[in-house]
């Protein structure tokens, strides 16, 4: 333990006091061990320095001189106990190799994520668990034979390791002795508390200092003085490495889950509830008159979200602010305290000079023929068996004759006689397996002698193959038209039922050339390759995947591959005849610079161990060094670990001939734990410490640095501690304020002979940075890339990069390369990199590394969640920033629980130790993510199936709350308290108009004595049965398009008076009493209505209860039964039964009905008398209406608004006896109703009826209709419309060739109560054109339940007009028009003209002042066929005379209005009416009950559901509604299950990116369950209670963080 060798009875008493607490509280359990020995060790702290300071040193610091560092004794590992732990960590058990992907492991790290895991269980964050329906989990099933690694970056990314080696601890930094000078005193003042710190002292054992006094907070370490970065800068670092490595208490990684997070109160999947239907019952009923909710149960899951988001979060929003204009995006302010480089700007570094060796070939091809003539017996190269074995030796002289024969074959052999296929230049591509090396090298050594450019690629093995296409743009930049390869290869490729070869995806055509020996010509004694000295011609090109998954071609030319063998000679001391082990990929980087070119440059024999034995078996590779005694080995961290994972099969193994190992890999800076603790391991098999080498590459700049092989007994050199937080400002700081978010990077050697390095600003100009900055490494070299081939644009930008200083002018004339790599110069001219370009996530302008994030996902015991280790990381661009996406594979084992407790972990400590948000996590089923061909993640491909939505994760988890953090800023509304006067000043100095338009006047029309007469419809009837019995008025077709029921005026007369007398019978139905009128739609319907009016009754049609779907209807009915205190219902016999039936009674109490009257067989009798009202005021009908708010409400109609409505639609649409029209509408409220029952006695024409219900057994049914009937004017809704333009849209030939023609209609009117749906009517105008329909026919009306009818696009007035209004402004209540296509912008179209003897103003709802037209505001109307109030059981005065008899707070108070609820504008256009004055458009934008208020600012949920909509193929229709201050997005899932989880993030990205609003909750339901009311409007009220009501049977629920 910690305080070995300490007496506690000496210590003072206030500090046993301490440690007595601490017993006592381990004792009841309230901390942890590894918590209770944390604290203990820092309370022990300054006691334990002076002891420690006599303790002999660790083990580990035997070879190195000079002072020991004391490791802080903070947290756990001390270092006293180094020897036993060296003891323990030899026997300690290592896990089989299935179970986590070791590359990224790092004891340090692990503890350093679980640390930060802790602290976060202390404040209990219970998120909610996402609710998924189990079938939309399904896991693909795992193939078995997939590397025991997989690796998680693309494989050439693969990095480190097993965590056991000698590891440095955090708290030692750079840990460089500043030479020269004693440590400055604020140097020292940057060490954490506990920490201590030795001061420069001649003497080899350093005397301790007390530490400095703990402050309350770390201070930063931004807080680091110049003098620090200078220092660092001209110090070497003092090899010793001193520290000991960290204990890891072996029980603290067995009992990993200790640290774990808080058992999360995970709520269960929601109930499935009643069934669906009673949706429509739970809204209906709670809804009654103004519609207060009733108090709705709300699900614990949603309460449980809302408690998560009340946090404050981080970081906070800067202040309100209000912005009227134009909000933008919120720009995050510099922090004060953010890290700046300090130090002064970088020297270039130069490698030493690349020396002259007499014997060195003019040219690599010089090289093979010299060996192949004087050395032809000298091994080359061995290659493999499957299971480990030596297959074959290729000896130089064979090499060097089969790639002349090559040579031969493709310069003369290819074509006929005559004609050369190949000529010297051309590009060629090699298509070998991994498993045969030696095809390969005979191919590349052969285009080489030929003098054709080898391109080689990997082997396509599908046409599916992950980056295929980029594999063929590849072959296209370079203009590949032939490709080698060998007959086995050619067998297994994927082909054609006829047997060619498949057509790739993306590629040419190939021809295919096999290079078998067999079918190679020898060639003539005279024929000779011609090998010249090597020019700058292009040698070979060198396939590299970018960023963005292109693949371009790095082109090599013939000196700078000649020079980069010399420079890798040179820097690495190869020797003839010495044997290299190869396990990289020989086909490109250091497997092929290493293992075929620099190895024949220097007679090496090569043995090629393939990936496929490595799968097979880890050790192959250890035991090929052991039997060939070989010198050199080239590795990957992959395959350290693995050696690591199988090493005690293999007790007898030697690494002692090893002079050096080179790790290909080592610059990831997640190798250093792989290469520490294979050394650990490896060192009693003879492995020396200082073999180990390092390097780092890259495809462009070749080999960038590399370690030299060390001395024996050298010290060896030492790490960077480096702090995340000034990482990711581009910052080197050394790591001391916190340990859990350090970097232990370690060195990649020094710059290669004969070049030239600086670092340079990443992104920008080329600027060269400060010591102490990180940038990318930039090289100047005659070996390296120097272009990418065929494309010169990019090429520009990376490979002639001329390096500039602060001033902006560059420091030279020679130009460098980009390495693609992120690093800094160290002391001693020691190259550190830190990451790679490609890797590199820029978010809210700090740099993270998409490794760094791997490791830190690793590190969260993944063993029960992650298959294999296999994570991938990206970012993607949303809402002007970068967010980072993590992908995992999900083990088939692993619970839903464990997935979503990892997520919220990795969440919680990628957000501790980075500082950075993560956007979203997704768990994807074991297997299925793209791999390249090595079989790591196709990073560029994965982020694509992200964005396409075609990942189908089986878990995932979006946090945008933690991490959107430019939002714009939410809008403060200004104080309502504005005076007329300022307004009306207002108004004239901006010139605006007053927004109002109005109808055309009713006047006094010709059939003027008709009005006098009969001012009543009843008496109109009667006029019309007595002067034209005989015309028909009333035509209901069925589902044939067959004329079912005709009604004459007089036939209509003589039913209603039969209805009436039923009626006026009955004794306890009086005068002026409701009767509900319950039918199907029909002209029983029509005869009941007038029945009911002959007999002085007030007429309530209801719909019918749907016989199959009682419990949903009926309540429905029952509510407006109760609510109108019907005093009788009229209905069918059908109905009757249904009413009374036992289904019926299990809903409602059947035994409370009002008297039911069937009207099928009544006796014929007349009424005594036809009732006559006493005034035209008196109450006509009761509308009764569901809004899409779901208040249910009735409203009265007088007789003279009867009157007024049906003449202002007669002059509108010019609606005569001889005219007929079709209307296809529900008619039981509001305009339907109006133009079903009552225009036609009114005007006259003849009206055509189709039931909306009989379209769907017969779509074709009203569009023939129109046509056989050549009718110029019909009505519709617009489900009936969609109902057509999905089910006929493609059969428009088919109607044609029926001979359905459309161009007799003139108006096709869409009735509504809502913003017209412009791209609805757009597509069906589109796509019935074909059948004649006029671009001009189509067009909308608009009422609302104040106002039946406000607008209706008649035959004349002009066209209706489209405006583009800025939605950005229109949140704020302004209307600004934009053109056409501009961003943002939103198509309005006006809603029909306005009808004669109608006024709309626009007013402000709050101040009820008049506006401008500029404004968006509620839409006020003022017409003689208003509705005279509400009709509610509660008789609210108020309520009634604030929406029908309201005043304007100042301009015109006289005018009574009545308010609609609706919000819009009045625009005037360019057009004339038929006054000859300039047209007012009205335009409706929404309804006010139902916008959303949301930061601020007023959103319309249309606008958010047609963006959802938009955002994948798999949403079919949407619904928005808040919650408190969470949006809600239904989405309804059209395609398979599997696209369920893919919605999440794309619905979440298009409402940030196009709403800047956050989703706080995704609902994926199936088709279907989004209510929709008879006009097909949305009924989102109804939802959202389901929802609440945990009633939807979701098929997922996602929680956005």
């Amino acid at each position: 333990m910690a305080e070995r060798g300490v007496d506690v009875s000496a210590l003072p008493q206030e500090i046993r006091e301490q440690l007595a607490e601490l017993d006592l509280e381990l004792s009841e359990g309230d901390i942890t061990q590894k918590g209770y020995e944390k604290k203990r060790a820092k309370v022990l702290a300054p006691y334990l320095t002076q002891t420690q300071s006599l303790a002999p040193p660790p083990a580990y610091d035997a070879q190195s001189p000079g002072p020991s560092f004391a490791s802080a004794p903070e947290p756990g590992p001390s270092n006293s106990s180094s020897s036993s732990s060296r003891h323990r960590r030899t026997r300690r058990p290592h896990r089989s190799s299935g179970t986590r992907d070791e590359r990224y492991r790092s004891d340090i790290h692990t503890e350093a994520v679980q640390a930060a895991l802790a602290k976060h269980k202390e404040e209990k964050m219970a998120l909610p668990m996402p609710t998924k329906r189990r079938s939309a989990y399904v896991q693909s099933p795992v193939d078995n034979c997939t590397p025991p690694d997989s690796s998680s970056s693309s494989d050439d990314e693969a990095v480190s390791s097993e965590s056991t080696g000698p590891q440095q601890s955090p708290d030692t930094w750079i840990n460089s002795s500043l030479h020269g000078s004693s440590t400055s005193s604020s140097a020292s003042s940057t060490l954490s508390h506990g920490e201590s710190r030795p001061t420069q002292a001649p003497q080899p054992q350093s005397q301790q200092v007390p530490p400095p006094a703990a402050p309350a907070h770390p201070p930063h370490s931004h807080s680091q003085p110049s003098a620090l970065a200078e220092a660092f800068a001209q110090a070497r670092i003092d090899p010793a490495g001193g520290v000991g490595p960290p204990d890891v208490p072996s029980q603290a990684q067995a009992r990993g889950s200790r640290v774990d997070l808080p058992p999360n109160a995970v709520v269960r999947g929601m109930s499935r509830g009643q069934s669906r239907s009673s949706m429509m019952e739970t809204a209906d009923v709670r809804r009654v008159g103004r519609g207060v909710p009733v108090s709705s149960r709300v699900s614990t899951k949603i309460q449980q979200l809302l408690n998560t988001l009340k946090r404050p979060k981080r970081p906070p929003l800067s202040e309100f602010f209000t912005d009227d204009q134009e909000e933008i995006v919120e720009v995050p302010q510099a922090d004060p305290n953010t890290p700046k480089p300090e130090g002064r700007q970088i020297i270039p570094v130069k490698g030493e000079p690349l020396g002259v060796v007499s014997n060195w070939p003019p040219a690599l091809q010089a090289a093979l023929a010299r060996w192949g003539a004087t050395q032809g017996k000298s091994p080359a190269l061995t290659a493999l068996d499957i299971t480990g074995k030596p297959l074959y030796t290729l000896t130089y002289g064979k090499l060097w004759s089969r790639s002349v024969k090559l040579a031969y074959t493709l310069l003369n052999k290819l074509g006929t006689k005559n004609e050369q296929i190949l000529k010297p230049g051309d590009r060629v591509a090699l298509v070998y397996p991994n498993s045969d090396p030696g095809m390969f090298w005979v191919a590349f050594y052969g285009c080489l002698l030929a003098e054709v450019i080898p391109v080689p690629i990997e082997v396509p093995l599908s046409r599916k193959d992950a980056g295929s296409s980029q594999v063929g743009f590849l072959l296209g930049s370079c203009g590949v038209g032939l490709a080698l390869t060998s007959e086995i290869c050619l067998k297994g490729l994927p082909k054609t039922p006829t047997g060619e070869i498949l057509q790739f995806k993306g590629w040419r055509r190939l021809k295919w050339v096999v290079t078998d020996s067999k079918y190679l010509t020898k060639p003539s004694k005279d024929w000779q390759p011609h090998i010249p000295t090597a020019n700058t011609d292009t040698a070979y090109i060198e396939y590299k995947a970018s960023k963005e998954g292109t693949v371009m071609g790095v082109a090599v030319s013939k000196v700078a591959m000649l020079t980069h063998c010399q420079a890798l000679s040179q820097a690495c001391n190869y020797c003839e005849g010495e044997t290299l082990v190869n396990v990289l990929d020989f086909k490109k980087d250091m497997g092929l610079w290493h293992g075929v070119l620099t190895s024949v440059m220097n007679r090496i024999h090569t043995i090629s161990v393939p990936y496929a034995v490595m799968k097979a078996c880890p050790l192959s590779w250890v035991q090929r060094v052991h039997i060939h005694k070989a010198r050199v080995a080239l590795v990957k961290c992959r395959d350290l670990h693995w050696a690591m994972m199988a090493h005690r099969d293999q007790r007898d193994t030697s690494l002692a001939s090893l002079r050096m190992l080179i790790v290909a890999d080592g610059a990831n800076p997640w190798s250093v734990s792989s290469c520490d603790a294979f050394l650990n391991i490896f060192q009693a098999h003879g492995l020396k410490p200082e073999v180990i080498c390092p390097c780092a590459t890259s495809p462009e700049a070749m080999t960038v640095a590399i370690r030299r092989p060390g001395v024996p007994g050298a010290p060896l050199p030492a790490r960077a501690i480096l702090s995340m937080t000034g990482l990711s400002h581009g910052v080197i700081r050394v790591n001391t304020e916190d340990k859990n978010s350090a970097l232990t990077v370690q060195d990649v050697g020094h710059v290669m002979p004969g070049a030239l390095m600086c670092i340079v600003k990443p992104d920008g100009p080329p600027m060269l940075c400060k010591t102490d900055e990180i940038g990318e490494i930039v090289v100047n070299s005659r070996a390296g890339g120097n272009m990418y081939y065929g494309l010169h644009g990019v090429t520009k930008n990376t490979f002639e990069v001329i390096p500039v200083n602060a001033s902006g002018t560059p420091i030279g004339e020679i130009p460098f390369v980009r390495s693609g790599l992120l690093g800094f110069v160290g002391p001693g001219s020691l190259i550190f990199v830190v990451g790679k370009n490609e890797g590199l996530l820029m978010v809210s302008g700090r740099r993270h590394n998409a490794d760094d994030l791997v490791a830190t996902a690793l590190a969260v015991e993944p063993v029960k969640t992650v298959y294999r280790g296999r994570i991938a990381v990206f970012s993607v661009t949303v809402f002007y920033d970068e967010r980072i996406v993590i992908v995992a594979e999900q083990r088939p084992d692993a619970s839903e629980e464990d997935s979503f407790q990892w997520m919220s972990r990795v969440l919680q400590a990628i957000d501790s130790i980075h500082q950075v948000g993560l956007y979203c996590l997704a768990l994807v089923p074991a297997n299925t993510l793209p791999k390249t061909p090595l079989g790591g993640i196709h990073i560029s491909d994965t982020k694509q199936l992200f964005l396409e939505g075609a990942l189908h994760p089986c878990n995932i988890l979006m946090c945008p709350h933690t991490c959107v953090t430019n939002m714009p800023k939410p809008r403060q509304k200004q104080p309502v308290g504005v005076g007329p006067a300022s307004i009306m000043v207002g108004n004239l100095v901006a010139g605006k108009r007053i927004a109002q338009a109005a109808g055309r006047d009713l006047g006094l029309i010709e059939d003027q004595d008709l009005v006098r007469k009969h001012q009543f419809l009843t008496e109109a009837l009667h006029w019309r049965a007595q002067t034209d019995p005989d015309h028909t008025l009333f035509v209901l077709l069925n589902a044939k398009g067959v004329a079912v029921c005709t009604a004459t005026c007089v036939q209509l007369h003589k039913r209603s008076e039969k209805i009436a007398a039923a009626l006026m019978e009955r004794s306890g139905i009086n005068i002026g009493e409701n009767v509900v009128l319950l039918y199907p739609p029909g002209i029983d319907l029509i005869a009941a209505f007038y029945g009911c009016l002959y007999a002085g009754c007030i007429p309530v049609t209801v719909r019918p209860p749907h016989p199959q779907n009682l419990s949903a209807t009926l309540p429905t009915v029952r509510m407006i039964i109760d609510v109108s205190k019907a005093a009788c219902i009229l209905t069918t016999q059908v109905l009757t039964k249904i009413l009374r039936s036992k289904e019926a009674a299990a809903t409602v109490n059947i035994k409370t009905w009002p008297i039911i009257i069937d009207t099928d067989d009544l006796p014929r009798k007349r009424p005594p008398t036809i009732y006559k009202p006493p005034n035209a005021e008196m109450i006509a009908y009761l509308d009764f209406s569901v809004s899409t708010t779901g208040m249910l409400t009735g409203v009265k109609i007088s007789h003279a608004a009867v009157s007024a409505l049906c003449r202002s639609i007669k002059l509108q649409c010019e609606l005569y006896s001889s005219r007929q029209i079709t209307i296809c509408l529900d008619p039981y409220c509001g305009l339907g109703f109006v133009l079903w029952c009552l225009a036609s006695v009114y005007s006259g024409h003849q009206s055509i009826l189709i039931p909306p219900l009989e379209l769907e057994s017969s779509l074709t049914l009203w569009l023939g209709t129109l046509s056989q009937y050549r009718i110029r004017d019909t009505f519709c809704s617009y489900s009936v419309m969609e109902l057509c333009t999905k089910g006929l849209g493609g059969q428009t030939d088919m109607l044609k060739a029926r001979g359905v023609n459309l161009s007799c209609v003139r108006s096709c009117v869409v009735v509504a109560e809502e913003r017209p749906r412009l791209a609805l009517t757009h597509s069906f105008s589109k796509l019935f054109k074909d059948l004649g329909l006029s671009m001009r026919a189509v067009s909308t009306a608009f009422g609302s339940r104040v106002n039946l009818a406000i607008c209706l696009q008649g035959t004349t007035g002009p066209d209706p007009s489209t405006v583009y209004v800025d939605m950005k402004s229109l949140r704020h209540d302004r209307v600004r028009l934009v053109e056409r296509g501009a961003p943002q912008s939103l198509p309005l179209v006006e809603s029909g003209t306005i009808l004669p003897g109608v006024r709309v103003i626009i007013v402000n709802p709050e101040t009820r002042g008049p506006l401008g037209d500029s404004h968006l505001g509620e839409i006020w109307v003022n017409s003689p066929h208003n509705a005279t109030g509400y009709y509610t059981i509660y008789g609210e005065e108020n309520l009634q005379a604030d929406h029908f008899n309201t005043k304007l707070s100042f301009g015109d108070p006289q005018t009574l209005w009545a308010r609609t609820g609706y919000l819009g504008f009045v625009k005037r256009t360019e057009l004339t009416d038929s006054s000859g004055d300039r047209h007012d458009a009205l335009f409706v934008v929404g309804s006010l009950d139902e916008t959303l208020e949301l930061r601020g600012l007023r959103y319309h949920p249309i606008d958010i559901e047609t963006s959802v909509s938009r955002a994948h193929r798999s949403i079919g229709e949407s619904a928005v509604f808040t919650w408190t201050n969470l949006l809600v997005v239904v989405a309804e899932l059209c395609g398979s299950e599997q696209d369920a989880l893919d919605l999440v993030p794309l619905v979440t990205n298009v409402v940030l990116e196009e709403h800047h609003l956050i989703v706080g909750v995704v609902v994926i339901v199936d088709p279907g369950v989004i209510p929709i009311n008879s006009r097909g409007e949305k009924q989102r009220m109804h939802l959202r209670d389901s929802f609440l009501a945990d009633q939807l049977d979701p098929i997922y629920v996602a929680y956005n963080m």
